[in-house]
């Protein structure tokens, strides 16, 4: 039988090409797609892209965000389903803009009488973390956020009283529609992103909106008066969703990590609604505008219109098999612990 004999120098070649070869790392990396209607120069829009940014740093490069803004991937009515369906793994839109659906959370946006987008957002959270309601089933939640009191603007006429709003064409979308139309304005479904130009050409008499919205969505520039009604003021809900087969892709530990980030931008949302209601206010007074509250009578007045909004909603909630009352309960109960 024939012997093969290796020498020692050959050995040691082979044995160095191995330890000289760079070792590829076998983790994948995956990318998303986060879609957002807001503009891109909109501070909650900067939030955002920030969230993604801070995602991929977190997670040391295995989960890349690419980030879509001002309705470039879907429009703001699209968001949720698109999501759901896979066309944007992430989205970030707004309850109302899908009226019915989120009947639980949808309770958050009645006219509470929200004092702050800190607190409305904070009530927001609890609301979702204590009643887990099943209406984000098709996709994984990320967080909730709302913003401050929201008042109604007008192109022309100042609002003194009930009676000055009858028959006003006011821009409004979900429950501040049921508050505009339970005042005695006609409420006018749009979205933000056609409001401007709805005010300019005098479409619509007036718009139910956040002081940030004057600077953030410059409709400042198309009103001229607010009603600063803080005690019958509504927010608007605003959500993070994501995708659940992309969510359930992911490692544990990364989901871990964007859940703790999670709760960080949460109330990043909410201050930032806050900042920007002070810099929406004084961009709506430069342009010579006017705000003003209502007398302590009037204030009752407009309590007792819009009372039975939120009781129409609480039985709507029964006939769906919801503790309507429960709801409501909830978030009248968070809104005095985080005041």
């Amino acid at each position: 039988m024939k012997k093969t004999v290796f020498s020692s120098t050959l050995i040691l070649t082979i044995f160095s090409l191995f330890i000289v070869m760079p070792v590829t790392s076998m983790a994948k990396s995956i990318t998303l797609k986060y879609s957002n209607f807001f503009p891109p120069t909109h501070i909650q829009s900067k939030l955002a892209e920030e969230w993604c940014k801070e995602v991929e740093k977190q997670t040391e490069g295995r989960v890349k965000v690419e980030y879509y803004p001002g309705g470039s991937l879907l429009k703001a009515k699209q968001i949720y389903d698109g999501v759901a369906d896979g066309i944007s793994d992430i989205g970030f839109s707004v309850l109302a803009y899908n009226r019915g659906r989120f009947p639980v959370t949808g309770a958050l946006d009645l006219p509470h009488g929200y004092p702050s987008g800190v607190v409305a957002t904070a009530v927001a959270n609890d609301l979702y973390n204590k009643l887990q309601p099943k209406e984000f089933k098709d996709t994984e939640l990320m967080y909730l956020h709302a913003h401050g009191p929201g008042f109604i603007h007008t192109r022309d006429k100042v609002i003194t009283k009930l009676e000055d709003l009858k028959g006003l064409r006011i821009r409004s979308t979900g429950m501040s529609a049921e508050m505009v139309k339970a005042l005695g304005g006609t409420p006018v479904a749009m979205g933000m992103p056609d409001s401007y130009q709805s005010l300019q050409k005098g479409v619509v008499d007036g718009s139910a909106y956040p002081l940030e919205a004057n600077l953030g969505w410059k409709l400042g520039e198309v009103t001229k008066n607010a009603v600063c009604s803080y005690a019958t003021a509504y927010t608007t809900t605003f959500f993070v969703t994501m995708n659940k087969d992309k969510w359930d892709a992911l490692e544990q530990k990364d989901q871990d990590t964007i859940k703790a980030l999670n709760k960080v931008w949460s109330i990043k949302h909410g201050e930032a609604w806050d900042s920007s209601d002070l810099a929406g206010l004084a961009y709506f007074m430069q342009q010579g505008n006017t705000a003003n509250g209502l007398d302590a009578k009037e204030v009752e007045r407009w309590k007792a219109a819009v009372a039975p909004v939120i009781d129409k909603y609480i039985a709507g909630l029964s006939k769906k098999n919801i503790d309507g009352a429960e709801v409501i309960k909830v978030i009248r109960e968070a809104l005095k612990a985080n005041q």
